[in-house]
């Protein structure tokens, strides 16, 4: 775009850019103020940014190495990693706006979609902290908007643009592909089925192809680490849901207030009739719902979709106040999105103390975990408790480090069990002068023993029995605790184990844990 048109643009779309910066203000308040600390998944992000691949097991690579390039500008702290998914939740706000308009949204519309797609719990949560989730959704988002104006405008060059945006996405997560398939098939429910004829269409699926074709080749060469690795989700971490309690899921996800506005889009594509070419967009949802319900998905699997049923919705709802001159719905409508999503807040944000939060969730009767939570012992919930221990995990082998002889330090490596484990020490070890970590878990399995040869190192947890078969000696040096965190990082010993028995290139592919 121009540069002189940038002024009058953004004076267009003057309430998208304000209820984009009021979430950017939000989110930049809640990281500089939050007494919560790092999370479990950014730090192996910024461990998989100090190994830059074309891949890594559980992801491609683009989020990493923005992530990196961010790491470099901004540095390390908590502030400057959640920097980007800030960013990118005004983006999100500001282009479901800008789709608003598309599909024909009065001002009132596009102040309801901003509002709503600014409290949707989901959304709060996954753009708070650094991931290729707060990308994915940006994407979606981003594609379905290109492909609006490809309707309206019949610009058939800008299919090279939506290729682009494919193909990137796909670098970023595997999961464009379930709104590849959504239009795909969906498009063959409509007369839009004639573009399957037209060259553009399938330069824009090459395109998108030679993007992603570099992490293809990275699977191939490394046997595929991504299917095992989804393979072992599948047997032993997904908890089964069936297709109601996946549809249950996605109304607490979005919080049930806001149904209010995406039903209403879901409605407004599949049977509006004055907009009979966007109707793909209520087929799509629909085939995508299905195949991830079926598939034993993850519920928040389908959140990427729904800021186009926002759009919808808010489309539909403006116009019908406008039409019935029905303008006191206008603050109900505003006024139950704000007070969900505040209500709804605490459990998305770290906005309110441990403790504080605790009793803020008991008052309302919400019980927060999972099953793999200790109850009795935190009852925080995965989530935040996913944010606490890592320093004092680090602080703690530190210890246990520096009271070794110094001819053992130069040759003792540290063990994580997991690559939350290895993310801390290498991520708050580097003032205590630690080594980097050696994990098994997912990607760091990859990076290797590095150069430990087998003669000491320090393990954090585990199973005693396995270092009688497989060490020497074994001793117990350390714990690690902190009330907060979870239950199998809580009274976790960390052990002085020396003598392999086996050589390290021998025993180091048995080690491999993909999940």
């Amino acid at each position: 775009m121009d540069a002189k048109k940038i002024i009058p643009f953004l004076n267009e779309n003057k309430t998208a850019v304000i209820v984009a910066v009021i979430s950017i203000v939000i989110h930049f308040c809640v990281n500089l103020f939050t007494a919560y600390g790092i999370f479990r998944d950014e730090l192996y992000y910024l461990a998989c940014g100090n190994n830059l691949d074309w891949g890594y097991v559980d992801q491609p690579f683009l989020s990493i190495i923005l992530l990196k390039i961010n790491s470099i500008v901004f540095g390390e702290s908590l502030f400057a990693i959640r920097l980007l998914p800030a960013l990118c939740h005004a983006a999100l706000i500001f282009i479901t706006c800008l789709l608003v308009k598309e599909l024909g949204g009065n001002k009132f519309a596009v102040m309801l979609a901003g509002i709503t797609i600014l409290f949707v719990p989901v959304f709060e949560g996954i753009f708070n902290f650094y991931s290729m989730n707060s990308w994915d959704i940006l994407f979606w988002t981003s594609i379905l908007y290109v492909f609006v104006r490809i309707i309206k405008t019949e610009n058939q060059r800008l299919w090279i643009l939506l290729g682009i945006l494919i193909g990137l996405g796909l670098q970023n997560k595997y999961s464009v592909m379930f709104l590849c398939i959504g239009l795909f098939i969906g498009i063959l429910f409509t007369p839009m089925r004639k573009i399957y004829l037209q060259k553009w269409v399938w330069m824009s699926a090459a395109i998108a192809f030679i993007i992603f074709l570099p992490h293809i080749i990275w699977q191939i060469a490394n046997h595929f680490p991504t299917l095992e690795f989804i393979n072992n989700a599948k047997l032993h971490k997904n908890a089964p849901i069936n297709p109601i309690d996946f549809l249950k899921e996605q109304f607490m996800n979005l919080n049930p207030i806001n149904a209010i506005v995406w039903l209403p889009g879901l409605f407004f594509f599949l049977f509006s009739k004055s907009i009979k070419q966007f109707r793909i967009f209520g087929f799509a949802y629909i085939i995508i719902f299905l195949f991830l319900a079926v598939q034993n998905s993850k519920p928040y699997y389908l959140t990427p979709v729904y800021p186009i049923l926002f759009a919808g919705g808010a489309v539909l709802i403006g116009n019908f106040i406008a039409n019935k001159n029905l303008n006191w719905l206008k603050p109900v409508f505003v006024i139950s999105v704000i007070f969900g999503g505040i209500v709804s807040m605490p459990m998305a944000m770290p906005v309110l103390a441990p403790e504080t939060f605790v009793k803020y969730t008991q008052s309302l009767g919400i019980t927060l975990g999972g099953e793999e939570m200790d109850r009795n012992q935190n009852k925080l919930g995965q989530h935040y408790a996913d944010m606490f221990g890592w320093k004092e995990m680090a602080d703690s082998v530190a210890k246990v480090y520096w009271s070794l002889p110094k001819e053992e330090r130069m040759k003792c490596a540290i063990f994580g069990q997991n690559y939350g484990q290895a993310g801390a020490i290498d991520y708050f070890g580097k003032k205590y002068g630690l080594p980097p970590a050696i994990c098994a878990h997912n990607s760091y399995w990859f990076w290797g023993p590095k150069s430990w040869d087998g003669q000491i190192v320090i393990v954090i947890g585990g199973d005693e029995e396995d270092y009688k078969e497989y060490f020497k000696e074994y001793c117990q040096a350390g714990i690690i605790d902190h009330p907060y965190s979870r239950p199998f990082e809580r009274h976790l010993p960390i052990y002085v184990v020396k003598g392999l028995k086996k050589p390290v290139s021998e025993i180091w592919p048995q080690l491999r844990f993909f999940i």
